[in-house]
């Protein structure tokens, strides 16, 4: 059976994974309501967060497809499985166009020599274009560098919620909504277009050929331990085979294949044998990493690396230390957070953790995001835990000081753009281009801004940004680079509300501060001196008793009966609190709270670290 791997790349939210289910769907590789966004964290953000294998049969064709994520945070999960396919669908948005990471993903694909196909997606939105889109893809490759080949891409067009496809947007909008599902003009050119991934070896015969397999991904079974999910490049894979795993600088060890598997659908199958073209998993070898080389050459050199790009920021991962340490988590200890992050890194090709310290792990990620998602996992799992402010990372070249630039890109009512610019200003951003924009509510007064300027100036601005746009505001950013250091930034506005007593908070407190600035805790919720409970307008810290009852008296007086109206608070989420958060402050995580600290819980002991 000849084989077709695929990945299926595009911007977030432009339509890879209602894609990438209808495809299952048609070709009767999963059932009605089948998802390829399995993890709770996704189905709840509605974003896909990790790369994810399947497997459809077409025409007798068997297709690997590989479904990666549109958000920059996780571009690492895009660069490793890059260089396990043939070809990659681009999906691109009829209305939005090229977007940041379109680019970035775009840029990778073509850097490994990948003709991509075209797929403009989602053409029945009210303010879609399909020709300017297309226009503007053909402009992008161009830009990139693409060769004569690439630029010459197929395109095909679709509505990938409702599971059809065309090679002419009119066919789709003349069919109307009511139209059957069909994908066979996007699977047929996939057929046409994608090398066949198993050609045949002139001259070879059975057992002649070395196995050459690179794992792009791992998995786990409670049963088998550790997958390595790869692709053959030479050769057969079997089970109780004999191999040679080589690292990328040269090193060699030995080990031992218990169990092959390939994918159908989005189900794993055991199989006798997988051959040269396919994906599949391996069990037996507990110490396998992405990227190695597995072979039964053992004169073979290795398989080239897997390049991924370097973090832009860090953040300290610490032992929980405040007095409500222990109250909620299951695993509390260095130890504990020491073995769960050493796993993390197993998988998570985008991460670098620095184990020196005992107590103190330095992380550093590709941005807010990137760490919010590790941290909501470890949450889940019953992990507690503090970390300190998020930072960039600082470069040094030829005596200059460098840091992380990254463009942003700013889809917004026209109303709402001098807000924006100033605030971005404020923070070192300058305006690069501005342009109308359509959208589907008012296709002649929005606009598309664009913006470049340091990435620590993006750190604690998408709170701010929801805020000036009223939510209808829609901001993507890509990493563009190393630049000369920008200078100071003042990014916090507000101080910070400190508890000066621990107990239960009260109504009656609480109604006295709200006036003082945005509160962060409700009634009865329980904190502690040092604890930082909400936030004071005029930028300057407060202690403050939030504990504070209403004294009793046997005198009647005329405001007594006051009704208390308090405000809705500024509920503290991971990446809320990673945007607001200063340096001398902690971000407290438990599994059921989220708390924000100061570093040094008292006055006195604050004091002195100012000294």
């Amino acid at each position: 059976m000849e084989i077709r791997n695929i990945a299926i790349i595009a911007h977030v939210d432009h339509g890879k994974t209602a894609l990438t289910d209808a495809i299952l769907k048609q070709t009767g590789a999963a059932k009605e309501g089948t998802t390829m966004d399995t993890n709770a964290l996704e189905q709840e953000r509605g974003i896909t967060i990790y790369a994810k294998n399947a497997a459809v049969e077409y025409k007798g064709t068997k297709i690997n497809i590989v479904d990666t994520p549109g958000h920059a945070d996780f571009g690492s999960e895009v660069e490793r499985v890059l260089r396990s396919i043939d070809s990659v669908l681009l999906i691109v948005d009829a209305q939005e166009g090229p977007m940041p990471q379109t680019r970035f993903v775009l840029k990778k694909s073509l850097e490994l020599g990948l003709r991509p196909i075209v797929v403009i997606n989602k053409v029945d939105k009210p303010a879609a274009d399909p020709a300017r889109t297309e226009e503007q893809v053909l402009e992008l490759f161009l830009e990139l560098g693409a060769s004569d080949e690439q630029s010459s891409f197929p395109v095909v067009y679709a509505i990938g919620r409702d599971g059809r496809a065309a090679l002419h947007p009119d066919e789709l909008r003349m069919a109307g909504p009511m139209a059957e599902a069909d994908l066979s003009p996007l699977l047929d050119l996939i057929l046409e277009k994608v090398p066949p991934a198993n050609p045949p070896s002139l001259g070879a015969t059975e057992g002649t050929v070395r196995l050459m397999l690179q794992p792009f991904n791992l998995a786990y079974d409670n049963f088998m331990g550790r997958l390595a999910v790869g692709r053959i490049y030479e050769g057969t894979v079997r089970p109780n085979q004999t191999v040679f795993i080589k690292t990328p600088d040269g090193l060699t060890r030995t080990g031992k294949t218990t169990k092959v598997f390939t994918f159908k659908g989005l189900e794993r199958v055991e199989v006798a044998e997988a051959s040269a073209g396919d994906i599949a998993l391996i069990a037996g070898l507990p110490d396998i990493y992405i990227g190695e080389t597995v072979t039964t050459d053992e004169s073979a050199g290795p398989l080239p690396a897997i390049a991924v790009d370097e973090p832009t920021i860090a953040l300290n991962f610490l032992v929980n230390n405040s007095p409500f340490a222990g109250r909620e988590g299951k695993y509390v200890t260095s130890r504990q957070l020491r073995d769960r992050l050493m796993k993390e890194l197993e998988v998570n090709v985008g991460l670098k953790i620095d184990f020196d310290a005992t107590e103190v792990f330095h992380v550093s990620g590709r941005g807010e995001l990137h760490i919010a998602v590790l941290l909501e996992n470890m949450r889940r799992e019953g992990y507690e835990l503090q970390v300190s402010e998020p930072h960039v990372i600082l470069r040094e070249e030829n005596g200059v000081k460098l840091e992380p630039f990254e463009e942003v890109v700013i889809d917004t009512p026209s109303e709402f753009q001098g807000a924006i610019i100033e605030k971005l200003g404020q923070r070192a951003f300058i305006l690069s281009d501005i342009r109308l924009a359509s959208s589907d509510r008012s296709p002649a007064s929005s606009v598309r801004l664009t913006l470049v300027g340091p990435t620590r100036g993006l750190l604690g601005y998408k709170n701010m940004f929801i805020i000036d746009t009223k939510g209808e505001g829609i901001l993507s950013s890509r990493f563009v680079g190393f630049k000369p250091y920008a200078g100071e930034i003042k990014k916090r506005q507000v101080g910070s509300m400190i508890s000066m007593a621990s107990g239960k908070s009260l109504g009656y407190a609480l109604w006295y501060l709200q006036d003082r600035g945005q509160l962060y805790i409700k009634p009865a919720t329980e904190v502690y001196e040092g604890m930082v409970v909400g936030n004071t307008a005029k930028g300057e810290e407060m202690m403050v008793n939030p504990t504070k009852g209403k004294n009793q008296s046997n005198v009647r007086s005329s405001g007594m009966d006051e009704a208390l109206t308090l405000v809705p608070i500024f509920d503290l989420t991971i990446e809320r609190g990673m945007e607001i958060m200063g340096d001398d402050e902690y971000l407290e995580i438990t599994p059921t709270s989220v708390r924000l600290r100061k570093q040094f819980l008292t006055e006195n002991d604050r004091a002195k670290s100012r000294r």
